[in-house]
């Protein structure tokens, strides 16, 4: 039976959540992402990738699965000619669509280094963008070491700069035509949240629960003793209550945006891209001390790539009736 639920939708510096159990309603491993909807035309973010199809991934060794790991990777043996639409690399997304639920991803590697702009993330289905709100869940270009969770939305939809989640606040507009869709971001505390420290962390935990107070977003590290049991037991049920599970490390909250306007029903993706509008920008890409020009680094060395790819141990989607 599912708990009563308690609503505390009182004020964004106050711990604003829903307390209520989900029930697992799929559970992701190894050959399931093969059903997947594998995405093949340009990349909308300009980066410097050639998304293949599900054949192609297979072939060329981009995406392996056994029983109990997923893997996607960039090409990491091939030059990329100029003429060609980039770096061969994946991106797929749910062939389901969740609206309140809690996701929880249980991760071994993320892909990392220069020119890298890797995401987890949920996207409106009906759009088109941002009509229906992007949710970004893991993010980060070349060598952070933090990640970024960001909402995407139509106008109307803010943040305050404090409220009751563990990390910085980095913007407050959600609005995607405000300053060249930075949309409003919170960097993660953790150095290890992100990038190279994840990885040599064995990885870890990340959650999301979208529900009626907003949107909140967990990190825990693989030797994290405070990681909740269901999370890392891939328990049937979770109740993803801040008295629980801790604060969040992103918040943001229903009180001054509008989320049955902003978000609809989203699918789940994940992608690997190349330079682009953020990987590939003089402030970012220079700025993390990444050699030469973004695209010449990706055409030329397909060898600095080893380490990009994502190693998926399981991902579960949890909806309040399991349905």
């Amino acid at each position: 039976m599912l708990a009563p639920i308690l609503l505390l939708c009182l004020s964004a510096s106050t711990l604003v959540q829903a307390s209520q159990s989900y029930l697992i309603n799929h559970t992701f491993i190894g050959n399931d992402f093969f059903a997947w909807d594998w995405y093949t035309s340009d990349d909308p973010t300009h980066g410097r990738v050639d998304y293949v199809d599900r054949p192609t991934a297979k072939a060329m060794n981009l995406s392996v699965a056994s029983e109990t790991t997923f893997l996607m990777r960039a090409d990491h043996l091939n030059l990329v000619h100029p003429a060609d639409r980039g770096r061969k690399s994946v991106r797929i997304s749910s062939p389901s669509t969740y609206t309140d639920s809690v996701l929880v991803l249980d991760l071994w590697h993320m892909p990392t280094g220069c020119a890298t702009w890797p995401a987890w993330w949920t996207v409106s289905k009906k759009g088109p963008w941002p009509n229906g709100g992007e949710i970004d869940i893991i993010e980060g270009v070349n060598n952070n070491s933090n990640n970024l969770a960001s909402l995407h939305t139509t106008t109307n939809c803010n943040m305050t700069q404090t409220r009751a989640q563990n990390g910085q606040t980095v913007s407050t507009q959600c609005d995607a035509s405000f300053n060249y869709n930075q949309g409003c971001g919170v960097s993660f505390s953790q150095p290890n949240s992100y990038g190279p420290g994840f990885n040599s962390d064995g990885g870890g935990w990340y959650a999301m629960h979208r529900g009626t107070c907003g949107i909140s977003v967990w990190f825990w590290s693989r030797d994290n003793s405070t990681v909740p049991i269901e999370v890392s037991q891939a328990l049937p049920t979770v109740n993803p209550d801040p008295s629980l599970w801790g604060s969040p490390d992103a918040f943001f909250p229903a009180t001054t945006c509008d989320y049955m306007s902003h978000f609809d029903p989203h699918n789940i993706v994940f992608d690997l891209t190349f330079c682009g509008d953020w990987a590939g920008s003089p402030s970012a890409y220079g700025a993390s001390g990444c050699p030469s020009t973004c695209e010449d680094y990706v055409n030329n060395n397909p060898t600095m790539f080893n380490e990009a790819y994502w190693e998926i141990k399981s991902l579960g989607v949890y909806t309040p009736d399991g349905r």
